[in-house]
């Protein structure tokens, strides 16, 4: 039996006029017309057989007309009328056409053919029919309910959804952070998950569950641990070495890039060398090889300070004396910066060959390997170096799915909280120039690999628009910066009709979802996860009117000096 079977439903309507894609209705049920709203489904039948075409409600309008009698008052006569824009083609054939979805109209609607309201288990059926839910999948992606019908479930496409990237923006206070904290508790249902979420501000630290794990990037004072993640200077390639250590406003750059690299690669070849690996075909500048960087320091002072014999056997500067005194001291300041203890703490492990595999395999082990959904707090990391350290672990993730297996890739979902900082729109710092780069590449060829993007910001308008432009699925919330919404207009189809002028007026956890995940776009009202994030607001005049509140202000400012809480 067909999902729209109308055999025993009556029509709101009949089809009036058809222009193209357009279609007027001329509404013949009263009753219906107060179940009607802007931006519902309604289907129509098609001239063809086995074929529904699909329209979402553009305007609902009452039309007078008046018939003058010379002896009588005048009489108002009215009609109402609805506007629809024709969006796909639903085939209800036998065979392997059963219930299939098509963003195009193979035929157009006749003069009275009849139009039906999509509604509560009908249209529930229908979205769940084109969102591939009757594919056999044990847990279907359900994010909430269809606003129009808050009896509809509302559903996504899963493999879509992550295949294609998507983007999640919000203003603040628009229930952005739950919606990121529901999906995680679906994705971590999954007895394979895999995903990772760069969790800026330490908000997501209370999402707990089978599947997910929490960790988090070194502070001034931590040691190793399972839960402490470490991130050594020698993951870095070289280009993020240089946009972290180089000033390039110096004359003597060139020299000190040069001077560096040559003795990193001596430090690489040294510790294989001693080690007793063997890599036949060589390493590289970007090989991930550990190294001393208190050697590599030494070298680089001995160059700084070297006199050679000149002609008549007296001592000149060398080559490099003098020129690599601030990039030396720019290095041993970020050697012997607190802050930076997750990148260059003294402990030994960190030097072990084998360091790589662990830190990779706690980032991309799925669930049924011990791993799951990982929660990474960068919240100690330094702003100013922050978009490095993001884009580092991305770059590992996307590195190494490159070089796996086709057969044996494990796809994986990387969630980017507050890209806005890492992943700008106008990047002026060398470490945001270097991050952008890591994410573009991504974006634009994760696809092929296994590794999906979730872009998430409260200012999209400050997201790289590469990155953006490479997302089809989108998930929109309450936005009301008119420079926000104009981005997403640009993103969005035309074909959604005025879906995109209700961003400023949204409710809190009330979505708009466009896209290939859901083939219709759809005003959805997001389930609450079970745990909700600490995004909340601090409600201030309730807080005021307490009576006591706690002194912590002692404790703030000893955190402040201690750097860490």
């Amino acid at each position: 039996m067909s999902i729209l079977d109308f055999s025993d439903k009556k029509p709101f309507g009949k089809v009036q006029s058809v222009d193209t894609s357009i279609v007027i209705v001329h509404v013949d049920d009263a009753e219906q017309l107060s179940k009607l709203q802007v931006n519902h489904f309604v289907a129509i039948r098609s001239s063809k057989s086995g074929q529904i075409l699909i329209g979402m409600v553009s305007k609902i309008m009452r039309k007078f007309s008046s018939e003058i009698d010379l002896d009588e008052d005048e009489l108002m006569l009215s009609a109402d009328i609805v506007k629809i824009n024709l969006v796909g083609t639903f085939l209800d054939r036998e065979g392997t056409k059963r219930n299939i979805f098509k963003r195009t109209l193979e035929s157009v609607p006749e003069i009275d053919s009849e139009a039906f309201i999509l509604a509560s288990k009908m249209l529930t059926d229908f979205m769940a029919s084109i969102s591939r839910i009757d594919s056999g999948m044990e847990k279907p992606l359900c994010i909430g309910r269809y606003a129009i019908n808050d009896e509809a479930t509302a559903w996504l496409d899963g493999n879509k959804l992550f295949q294609r990237h998507a983007v999640i923006v919000g203003s603040t206070g628009s229930g952005k952070s739950y919606t990121v904290a529901a999906l995680i508790e679906k994705i971590s249902e999954l007895k394979s998950c895999n995903a990772i979420l760069f969790d800026i501000h330490g908000e997501y630290n209370p999402i707990v569950g089978d599947g997910i794990k929490h960790y988090r990037i070194a502070g001034p004072s931590d040691l190793l641990s399972d839960e402490i993640m470490f991130l050594p200077y020698w993951l870095l390639n070289y280009d993020e070495m240089i946009a972290l250590m180089l000033d390039r406003s110096d004359s003597n750059a060139p020299n000190q890039a040069m001077m560096f690299s040559r003795a990193v690669m001596e430090e690489k070849n040294k510790y294989i060398s001693e080690k007793g690996i063997n890599l036949s075909d060589g390493i590289t500048i970007d090989s991930p090889i550990p190294y001393n960087i208190n050697n590599v320091l030494s070298f680089l002072d001995s160059k700084n300070t070297e006199r050679v014999k000149g002609d008549g056997g007296r001592e000149k500067n060398g080559d490099f004396n003098g020129k690599l005194s601030r990039f030396i001291q720019r290095l041993s300041s970020k050697v012997s910066d607190k802050r930076l203890n997750f990148m260059f703490s003294s402990d030994k492990s960190l030097l072990e060959y084998d360091y790589m595999n662990k830190l990779c395999k706690q980032l991309m082990s799925p669930a049924s390997q011990s791993g799951g959904v990982k929660i990474i707090d960068f919240s100690e990391v330094p702003s100013d170096i922050l978009p490095l350290m993001v884009s580092l672990i991305a770059r590992l993730i996307f590195s190494v799915q490159q070089w796996m297996d086709k057969d044996k890739l494990n796809p994986i979902a990387i969630f980017c909280d507050e890209a806005h900082l890492y992943i700008p729109a106008n990047a002026q710092q060398s470490v945001e120039v270097s991050s952008l780069h890591s994410f573009e590449r991504i974006a634009k060829e994760g696809r092929k690999y296994g590794v999906g993007l979730v872009v998430i910001s409260q200012r999209p308008s400050e997201v790289n628009h590469t990155v953006l432009s490479q997302s089809s699925n989108f998930i929109a919330m309450r936005l009301t910066n008119s420079d926000d919404q104009n981005v997403i207009k640009k993103l969005l189809p035309d074909s959604i009709g005025n879906f995109a002028d209700l961003l400023p007026i949204l409710d809190v956890g009330e979505a708009i979802a466009v896209g290939d995940a859901s083939l219709l776009p759809s005003r959805i009202l997001i389930d609450k996860p079970k745990i909700e994030p600490n995004s909340a607001t601090i409600k201030f005049w309730s807080e005021w009117s307490k009576s006591n509140v706690s002194d912590s202000i002692d404790n703030a400012v000893e955190a402040m000096r201690k750097q860490g809480k």
